[in-house]
């Protein structure tokens, strides 16, 4: 279950500046340590934890020399992965360096299988008051519908009614 917040927030720019509105985004999860997950590999593929902690090690260190290489890596069940940069245009040839660029990251690219799962994966939704105070929970099937809990007793639109 994919968990959600929705807190409302009054806009401080734009065209609904000074409106309060209810911004989403995805509950943070706690980070997992390394261990831990070669622990449950572990224990799911019964490979030795020693054994499976040096292939976890040398594949990281695989697709992080290819990527940086200008590959698209596969990352094993997952999908693909790629290093990319944003960058400031400029009109004449001359201006091209690499101070124009103003960003490097990763690209992820999920696999056919990964995206069937986030969309088939059900969401909790929480909503909270610019008080802090829960007013309504929202949670959906994996059929994708979202639909209302009762007992809540608001009804509080996406504009902050």
């Amino acid at each position: 279950m994919i968990k959600i917040k929705a807190v409302e927030q009054k806009l401080m720019v734009g065209p609904k500046a000074g409106q309060y509105v209810y911004m989403l985004g995805a509950e943070t999860y706690s980070s997992l340590v390394e261990s831990k997950v070669i622990e449950e590999a572990s224990l799911r593929s019964g490979i030795q934890k020693g054994a499976l902690q040096a292939a976890f090690s040398a594949i990281g260190e695989t697709i992080k020399a290819w990527a940086t290489e200008g590959h698209s890596v596969p990352v094993p069940g997952l999908g693909t992965m790629r290093f990319s940069v944003n960058a400031k245009s400029v009109s004449d040839v001359n201006l091209v360096a690499s101070s124009l660029i103003t960003t490097r990251k990763m690209v992820f690219t999920p696999s056919t299988d990964v995206k069937k799962a986030l969309h088939d994966a059900s969401i909790s939704m929480t909503c909270y008051h610019r008080n802090g105070n829960v007013t309504k929970r929202v949670s959906s099937s994996d059929s994708g519908t979202v639909d209302e809990h009762e007992g809540s007793g608001t009804d509080n639109t996406a504009t902050g009614g």
